[in-house]
């Protein structure tokens, strides 16, 4: 796949941790390096089936690439190459998806209700983080990276599709009934699975299954979601792909702002400027 990227100027400077900095990407080499840890991560390490031209480049990239921003998580310790590059979230804004034609979640979920939403909107995607890197410090400094975009982006509204690992739907059951019955969206933000894609998300009956077991056996990316107050969509989706079961997420930004962009800006004395759009 031929690949053109373009960069406007960062939303805000790098942030730091000691060793690690998270920051948007600004240069080519960062997303190549950003697609090569997806590729390693959802391919090599969670049995994504790659198609030919996919296994050839040892990339995960597609063409919403060309439009999305690309946080990243960097190790200076590492270097300051492509082998510094240890987490990425990939953000689709409004403006960058009507480039492509579509968000990503649109293959599948119908998101008229965000489409309608009328404050600024976010798409996450693609995240992951290199195997030694899986720690909160981490989790951390990637949201306080989100949190300074959306702040300085004026985004309202934050969504994307989140995994369960595999395709058995008997296997993720608890999983899918605690999120159905208990952090449902509301009718007005709630994305609802295609209709040829549908799968009923509230399979056991209330009561029938240990919710607090089921809760503490989500991904972590989940869970972190919802203790920023986030909601699933209506219907759970097989990515026969990547080898998930997809949820849509549905996050509003007023407690991620307040979270971890005031944190940093309490850390470091930054004061950023909102920019429209």
């Amino acid at each position: 796949m031929s690949q053109v990227f373009t960069f406007g100027p960062p939303p805000f400077p790098e942030l730091r941790a000691g060793n690690l900095g998270v920051r948007v990407a600004t240069e080519e080499w960062e997303v190549l390096a950003a697609q090569a840890l997806r590729y390693r991560v959802f391919y090599e390490e969670m049995g994504a089936h790659p198609d030919a031209a996919t296994a050839l480049s040892k990339l995960d990239a597609d063409g919403y690439d060309a439009v999305a921003d690309h946080l990243l998580v960097v190790d200076h310790d590492r270097g300051a190459g492509p082998e510094s590059v240890v987490g990425t979230y990939r953000l689709i804004r409004r403006s960058a998806a009507q480039r492509i034609g579509q968000f990503y979640s649109q293959d599948e979920y119908d998101i008229s209700t965000l489409l309608n939403y009328p404050g600024g909107i976010l798409e996450l995607g693609r995240s992951c983080t290199a195997i030694d890197y899986r720690t909160r410090g981490t989790l951390q400094l990637l949201w306080q990276g989100i949190a300074a975009y959306v702040f300085n982006h004026k985004i309202a509204v934050m969504f994307g599709c989140a995994s369960l690992q595999g395709l058995d739907l008997d296997a993720n059951a608890e999983q899918l009934s605690y999120l159905a019955q208990h952090h449902m969206a509301p009718e007005h933000l709630r994305p609802r699975a295609l209709e040829s894609r549908y799968l009923d998300m509230d399979r056991l009956p209330r009561g029938s299954y240990d919710a607090k077991a089921a809760l503490m056996a989500l991904p972590p990316l989940i869970k972190g979601y919802l203790r920023l107050g986030g909601y699933v969509g209506d219907g759970a989706v097989l990515d026969p792909q990547f080898n998930t079961t997809d949820v849509a997420i549905v996050v509003m930004t007023d407690q991620v702002t307040d979270k971890y962009y005031k944190h940093y800006e309490r850390k470091a004395g930054w004061e950023g400027h909102p920019e429209r759009g």
